[in-house]
């Protein structure tokens, strides 16, 4: 489905992914882990076209699309949830999820996708006349993915779910998350909760200082004693 070949991204003259190859295949739970300034975000933020890839290839469905701008990705079936929610904080729950769709011209399919999101998360149902700014940290997370969702997308990609939130709110998010995946959405997941995140993932990738150190089923990374004692803590 998507594919990223020998790709090197830089922040002015400091490289910050090194020769990154990783494949993500359709129907995947795959999942990024690493230390903090690992380059995770940078993956997905060249995926996206915010970064732009200076040497390499990113593929979409045999398509490539390192050089399209960010709103051409977005169309193809690529939506990102950031770090930090970035929600919109002056606007509605019901607004925020209105600019999810802004390329979007199906409106009933646009209706129909508004009533999953809210069978995700009903909490933003009634919430959905207060500004999103308003809702606790959990909510608001939740108000990131739908609104990722909205944009109806092939791929999602999803950088640091679990930060900042409660133990309790993290489990529910993960459940959604393999919910979305069950019901067709492939998922790229960023998470420095690497326990949490091998356990509900197809395959793994491991990052070091902006490269690609290891690559396993998300089981087999699970029992690797290496990456225990390095991500698990144990």
């Amino acid at each position: 489905m998507l594919e990223m070949r020998h790709v090197d991204t830089f922040y002015g003259n400091i490289q910050a992914l090194r020769d990154v190859s990783l494949e993500i295949r359709d129907g995947e739970i795959v999942t990024l882990i690493g230390a903090n300034g690992a380059g995770k975000s940078t993956t997905l933020m060249t995926i996206c076209g915010i970064n732009r890839a200076r040497q390499g290839e990113i593929i979409w469905n045999g398509q490539p699309i390192h050089e399209l701008s960010p709103h051409e990705i977005v169309a193809l079936g690529i939506s990102q949830v950031p770090e930090g929610r970035l929600i919109f904080p002056d606007l509605s729950v019901s607004e925020n999820l209105d600019l999810g769709a802004f390329l979007r011209r199906d409106a009933q399919g646009i209706r129909d996708d508004l009533d999953y999101v809210f069978s995700l998360f009903p909490i933003l149902a009634e919430r959905r006349r207060q500004p999103g700014g308003t809702l606790s940290g959990g909510e608001q997370q939740m108000l990131a993915i739908c609104r990722a969702l909205m944009a109806r997308p092939k791929l999602l990609l999803l950088d640091e779910p679990s930060l900042g939130l409660a133990p309790i709110i993290i489990q529910q998010i993960f459940a959604i998350i393999q919910r979305v995946n069950a019901n067709g959405t492939t998922v790229f997941l960023v998470e420095q909760n690497a326990n949490q995140a091998l356990r509900i993932a197809h395959r793994g990738y491991v990052m070091e200082n902006g490269r690609i150190v290891m690559a396993d089923s998300a089981q087999s990374l699970l029992q690797n004693e290496e990456v225990r004692s390095a991500y698990l803590g144990m």
